[in-house]
């Protein structure tokens, strides 16, 4: 293996933007015909969502596969490593802000669009006008067709995934000193944990909003707070779901005898990943269930 390789890596001709790029394609058209056609029992829109779905995963399979043998084979420099630390770096930066944009969405509603609503300040013809009988409170659980909704508390299971997402992080951590250490039983132990943490954590979401679809009336119809909750809920989930796949596949490369105590920026990076994951649902959980 050729660790002195001084000069930046530049692959050969790849097939796979161009495989990713048709994947996307089709999931977008896929996407758009499946819910044009969700009110009929005809038409094909979900077969090209989920071609394009099993063409991005294999794309993402055998894109990655090259990578990591182009790394075995001692092909990346140091500049190469510095390329991948600022590329994840970015890349969790661009989650950041995908982020505040529903937060920044959550607090104009709750801070200036629900007291206008009500009547605040000078707007007392507004609410006059637009909805006579709206209460400026918030959560906003009175709907404009005039249905009511309950709002969803933060004890119960809010909670338990907090302290889930919470012990994985610990988790994670204690997994990252066993890789340093090269502690390779310790290792697979606590990131075996984490990932089943992740797992628990979609698995008591699901039970939440069934809770909240069957006994609080809680729906994407149920004004802007119902809004507001599956929006950041459910992107949430999504990303503790890439996480946890993310998770899953360092550990099949760690049973496979992958990485070492100075050479393991793919663990480093998920674990980046998951971090952000559960700061983002800190704030979600202080924001949404308790204030």
């Amino acid at each position: 293996m050729n660790q002195n390789y001084d000069k930046y890596y530049v692959p050969a001709q790849s097939p796979w933007p161009i495989v990713g790029a048709v994947a996307m394609f089709l999931i977008a058209v896929g996407a758009a015909l499946t819910v044009m056609q969700a009110s009929s029992e005809a038409g094909n829109g979900h077969y090209i969502l989920y071609a394009g779905i099993a063409i991005l995963f294999y794309m993402l399979f055998s894109w990655f596969k090259n990578v990591i043998e182009e790394s075995h084979q001692g092909l990346y420099s140091a500049q190469m490593d510095r390329s991948f630390r600022q590329g994840m770096s970015w890349f969790i930066f661009s989650e950041v802000m995908f982020f505040m944009a529903f937060f920044g969405a959550l607090f104009y509603a709750r801070m200036i669009s629900v007291p206008w609503l009500g009547g605040a300040g000078n707007n007392a013809m507004t609410n006059e006008v637009l909805w006579p009988t709206f209460e400026a409170v918030w959560p906003l659980v009175t709907t404009p067709a005039g249905g009511t909704t309950q709002a969803m508390g933060w004890q119960g299971l809010p909670l338990i995934n907090t302290l889930i997402l919470l012990s994985s992080s610990v988790t994670l951590h204690f997994a990252h000193v066993a890789m340093e250490n090269n502690k390779r039983g310790p290792l697979k132990a606590f990131l075996g944990l984490t990932i089943l943490l992740g797992v628990v954590f979609l698995g008591l979401q699901v039970a939440e909003y069934i809770h909240a679809y069957k006994d609080l009336g809680l729906t994407l119809d149920a004004g802007v707070y119902g809004n507001t909750f599956f929006l950041l809920t459910g992107f949430h989930g999504m990303h503790v779901t890439l996480g946890t796949i993310i998770l899953l596949v360092v550990l099949f490369r760690i049973l496979k005898g992958h990485f070492s105590p100075d050479k393991h920026f793919a663990f480093q990076a998920a674990a980046w990943y998951w971090h952000f994951v559960d700061v983002v649902w800190l704030c979600l959980f202080v924001f949404v269930y308790v204030l």
